[in-house]
């Protein structure tokens, strides 16, 4: 997904999304090390997301002055 398709989601609906990439990051973890990972692609790509959503998930708290 985009940086703006993550800006447009509610803070709510962040953290969940949050949650289910953490967990899609370690089931594709355990199929690398297993050798059953077919596309080894997705591994960054998940991070990348991961690390888009907690840098808007900051932006959203230094906005509301929640620290």
């Amino acid at each position: 997904m985009k940086a703006q398709q993550f800006r447009e989601m509610e803070y709510s609906k962040l953290q969940d999304t949050l949650g289910e990439f953490r967990q899609e990051l370690m089931n594709l973890r355990f199929q690398h090390a297993t050798a059953q990972l077919e596309n080894t692609q997705r591994i960054p790509l998940v991070k990348k997301s991961i690390a888009r959503i907690m840098t808007i998930l900051n932006e959203k708290d230094m906005e509301t002055g929640d620290e």
